[in-house]
């Protein structure tokens, strides 16, 4: 007489080949119909060995429920059901761009259920070796790992892969902003430009190119000399979108030197005269908004090749607008305010190699505080960075920091790639300041 199963064994059988197998019963799937898994093994030992494992990880929520999904099909319905509620449409689409070029065609096709630390790591040193930055492969890093925790929440894997692969580091190329010499050659050449006003602002507030470019004129206060950054404007697809400003630190009052309330005035009265007397503070010949390709096409690349000045982005503008505040020893708060992040770390770590000074600033205020001699000189030490240090960092740069931390192809290295290039002037990168008084850099 056959012996009777023993509790838990599930449905234990040998085949006619001699192999031994069992079918497990792991639940029921959403339509209630029962999920069952098939085991194998060459005694019946092994099969209940793994039977065993199966039971456990299924009462421990790490057995799968892909089914056939492939990687490609789950990341499009992460993308349409998920990333698509939670970002800003301007990430989205960045998003979908890097999954739908970078990822999907090298392992799209590989079972969700089979995916591997080893295919990811792969993935990347794929691309490493194809030509791509280690900033192009840290964008796709970041949408894997997000998507694939998604896949876990909704227990379609037991675990994310990424967590086991080593993540792609950037080494941040020296940041490019513009010395005060270099700012008031910009702007003496920039004076008879049509937009001169936009490059006043972007220098003394440190406003991204979507906040200025969505500025309206009731942002403006003339009597208090204030500008309220309440949103920006995005271009995705040839199609342009006013939205929310980056971050709750994003909406901010910016207080105005007197010269960027002059550069207004003039830019409204000639705004009237030319017949647009719209809510834009900066609009196209036609009274629309301003693309941020022609902006940079038609006005700010040839208005530095005119004053022969390096070949920056325009968000270097904010880039320098930051580092002249610092190196006249303005706090970082302030400069962390104006600029709009949501912490000042994300000022610090972005103008890190502006603030040495302000150690030896602290070290020298101490002495001061606590009666130090004076030098030979009669002096206290100047505790405010010299002349000499400023200009070496303005000159030679200093390494970036993590502001805009990924997807932020202005910040990136992809002008090597024509494919993202054409992709991504069709939309705009730009999000957010706050209030203090900026030295007038005109004359």
């Amino acid at each position: 007489m056959p012996r009777r199963r023993g509790n838990g064994e599930g449905s234990v059988f040998q085949r006619a080949d001699g192999q031994w197998a069992a079918y497990a019963s792991l639940g029921y799937d959403g339509a209630g119909k029962r999920k069952r898994r098939t085991i194998y093994g060459r005694t019946k030992a092994e099969v209940l060995d793994k039977l065993r494992i199966l039971q456990n990880e299924a009462a421990s929520g790490l057995i799968s429920d892909a089914g056939r999904m492939t990687v490609g099909e789950f990341l499009e319905k992460w993308l349409t059901d998920v990333a698509v509620h939670k970002v800003k449409p301007t990430t989205f689409h960045t998003y979908q761009w890097h999954t739908r070029k970078r990822i999907i065609p090298r392992i799209g096709g590989i079972k969700l259920t089979k995916l591997t630390p080893l295919q990811i790591q792969g993935l990347y040193s794929q691309m490493i070796r194809d030509g791509l930055s280690t900033r192009a492969t840290q964008h796709v890093h970041l949408i894997l790992h997000a998507s694939l925790e998604q896949a876990v929440r909704w227990g379609l894997i037991g675990r994310n892969p990424c967590d086991a692969v080593q993540k792609p580091r950037h080494t941040y190329a020296p940041m490019k902003v513009l010395s005060p010499e270099q700012t008031r050659e910009f702007l003496k050449t920039a004076r008879s430009d049509r937009l001169y006003a936009i490059y006043v602002l972007a220098i003394t507030t440190g406003l991204r190119q979507g906040e200025l470019l969505g500025l309206y004129w009731e942002d403006i206060d003339f009597i208090n000399r204030t500008l309220s950054v309440r949103r920006s404007l995005a271009e995705i697809a040839g199609e342009f979108s006013i939205g929310e400003t980056k971050s709750a630190k994003g909406k901010r009052a910016v207080a105005l030197p007197q010269s960027a309330i002059e550069a207004l005035e003039d830019h409204r009265r000639r705004m009237k005269a030319d017949g647009h007397s719209g809510p834009l503070v900066f609009c196209d010949k036609d009274g629309g908004y301003i693309r941020k390709s022609n902006l940079l096409r038609r006005s700010f690349k040839p208005l530095l090749e005119k004053a022969e000045l390096p070949d920056i982005r325009f968000h270097d503008l904010r880039h320098t607008s930051a580092t002249l505040l610092l190196v006249q020893g303005v706090h970082p708060k302030v400069v962390q305010e104006r600029l709009g992040h949501s912490q000042i770390s994300l000022t610090l770590d972005t103008y890190s190699h502006v603030l040495p000074s302000m150690q030896q600033d602290a070290a020298d205020r101490m002495d001061s505080l606590l009666g130090k001699e004076p030098n030979a000189s009669g002096d206290l030490e100047n505790v405010g960075p010299s002349d000499a240090e400023s200009e070496y960092w303005l000159q030679n740069g200093y390494s970036e920091g993590e502001e805009d931390r990924l997807l932020d192809p202005d910040d990136a290295d992809f002008p090597n790639d024509p494919e993202w290039l054409n992709w991504w002037l069709g939309r705009d990168s730009n999000p957010r300041p706050t209030a203090y008084e900026t030295v007038a850099l005109t004359t």
